[in-house]
């Protein structure tokens, strides 16, 4: 077991901000959070605090963005370092997370090779969260692989990027090898649940404290409808919006309210 895993989030131009927060699932399974727990609650038994490893999470982003990456909800996030970094550099980190950008983003060559550098290091494992699988596959890291990717978007990836083999209809998580990937937002937390428990990087206990505090995990790796219900569904609330902003419109249009009986009346405008 690994005493000091080392995570690497990469942003290079901002992210879905809940895509982001499903790393904290594995920042908790670590020394420093029981830690925390275990001085809140100094009767609780330490034997998992000996268990749990240090880990570190760095926050990487393009020397273009800057320290300050934009998240979705008006959230800022403080990056730690930015690719080219000798700390960051391929063989320092165990493991890099993708979250999800704005579908209309783009990448700079370089940043995608720093991604494909990582993933061809052997040890490193990728975790690609949401539409972070357009930046993994525009980094060809996922060429021949399967993937998941949001349920909404399977036919833009499938035509935009051939190579992959989408899976996302059905799976909310999948790995082909050192690359795992999830689908929508906050399927990236089953995703990291799914990887802490199937690797060795922590041990048994610590992985399910960690689920058990965060509520965790309890999703399955397959979907509970099928891709036609899901679009069903998607359809439906298209409808209802559809049916609503008529009756929005018809309220808008109608008489403007008469004055109450209280004595006064309405004033009229002469030139």
């Amino acid at each position: 077991m690994s005493q000091h895993i080392r995570i690497g989030v990469f942003v290079p131009c901002g992210a879905q901000f809940l895509d982001v927060a499903c790393i904290d699932v594995l920042g908790v399974m670590s020394k420093e959070y029981f830690g925390a727990i275990f001085r809140a609650q100094p009767l609780l038994p330490t034997h998992l605090l000996d268990l749990a490893p240090d880990v570190s999470v760095y926050y990487i982003t393009t020397p273009e963005q800057g320290n300050d990456i934009p998240m979705t909800s008006g959230a800022v996030l403080k990056a730690t370092h930015v690719y080219t970094d000798e700390e960051v550099s391929p063989g320092k980190l165990d493991i890099v997370a993708v979250p999800g950008p704005d579908p209309s983003s783009e990448f700079t060559d370089d940043a995608l090779h720093w991604l494909r550098q990582q993933a061809g290091t052997p040890g490193v494992d990728i975790l690609c969260i949401c539409t972070g699988i357009l930046i993994c596959a525009s980094a060809g890291i996922v060429d021949g692989k399967r993937a998941s990717g949001p349920r909404g978007m399977q036919d833009i990836l499938s035509k935009k990027f051939p190579s992959m083999k989408l899976v996302g209809d059905s799976y909310r998580w999948v790995q082909d090898g050192n690359f795992w990937s999830s689908g929508g937002i906050t399927n990236g937390n089953e995703l990291v649940a799914a990887y802490a428990r199937a690797k060795q990087r922590w041990q048994k206990p610590v992985v399910e404290m960690g689920l058990m505090m965060t509520e965790v995990g309890d999703r399955g790796q397959f979907y509970g409808e099928g891709q036609s219900q899901f679009y069903l569904k998607f359809v439906w609330q298209l409808v209802r919006g559809w049916i609503l902003s008529l009756m929005t419109g018809r309220q808008g249009k109608a008489s403007p309210p008469r004055a109450e009986a209280t004595g006064t009346k309405t004033s009229t405008v002469r030139n």
